[in-house]
């Protein structure tokens, strides 16, 4: 399907008397505002396109759900007094924005030279970030959402899809919750599978709703997982990265700093 047929079934399902829509071809993204707050969502149709070529969502009645949901959660105020089990990280790219389009500064902490974490208010089907207002509304600190997100965040679920290729094995981690990317925070996961790996242990956070890792057992497995992690970047929804990173000495480092310590071998990989 072409982006403009596509483009313009999402338009005709996206017609509100309290909506506005604007399109911007050079992007390829779809901005959809309430008219009220003048707050919205932009789709970005590049990504939902090859999902929808790959019969990966059902109709275009979910991209619709979205932005409802996303729309109807910034009519909401949230408190953080009495929400602290839902308060969870979410990995972004280091390029995000630090503040909203109302100027709020939005409260995050730096992760790797790729990426950040911000915090958010989980809603049921959506949430909210976390900026500074809210907290001096509150009695928590910064290090305290923090230290929060970080507890939470171990009560999630691992689910692992497993493949193999070239004798290197990849874990896909998709729980379809928005925190997919953020349990790369979670300590007893990393460490679980740096347990499970006989290699290398390798990860990629292309976009929010994927976290892979990889056992890489010969050079070709960088090569397919450098590859698996663009694919991924370029058709999420909210992209990451698509840098992957080696996981050594409790450090996520970017490979291609690394790229003089790959293995000649698989049996020069640690055992």
């Amino acid at each position: 399907m072409e982006m403009r047929e596509f483009r313009k079934k999402i338009e005709a399902k996206l017609v509100h008397e309290e909506w506005t829509t604007a399109y911007d071809h050079k992007e390829s993204t779809l901005r959809v505002e309430d008219k009220q707050t003048k707050k919205g969502v932009t789709l970005q149709l590049k990504p939902l396109l090859a999902k929808w070529e790959r019969n990966e969502f059902g109709s275009i009645d979910e991209v619709v759900r979205y932005v409802e949901l996303g729309l109807h959660s910034m009519k909401i105020e949230v408190s953080l007094e009495g929400n602290e089990k839902n308060i969870y990280p979410v990995i972004r790219s280091s390029s995000f924005p630090t503040e909203t389009k109302e100027n709020k500064q939005l409260i995050y902490h730096e992760h790797t030279g790729e990426t950040r974490i911000y915090y958010a208010v989980d809603l049921g089907e959506s949430y909210t970030l976390i900026h500074e207002e809210m907290i001096k509304s509150s009695k928590l600190t910064a290090d305290k959402i923090r230290e929060i997100a970080l507890f939470n965040i171990r009560s999630l679920e691992h689910p692992l899809n497993e493949d193999r290729v070239a004798g290197n094995t990849f874990y896909f981690l998709r729980a379809k919750d928005g925190y997919d990317a953020s349990r790369i925070l979670d300590q007893s996961l990393i460490d679980k599978m740096e347990r499970k790996v006989t290699g290398k242990l390798a990860v990629a956070i292309p976009h929010q709703d994927v976290l892979i890792f990889a056992d890489i057992q010969n050079d070709t497995g960088y090569d397919v997982l450098a590859q698996i992690a663009l694919q991924f970047f370029k058709d999420g929804r909210i992209p990451v990265t698509a840098l992957p990173f080696l996981y050594e000495n409790g450090e996520l480092e970017p490979t291609f700093i690394l790229a003089q310590k790959k293995p000649k071998d698989p049996s020069s990989t640690k055992k």
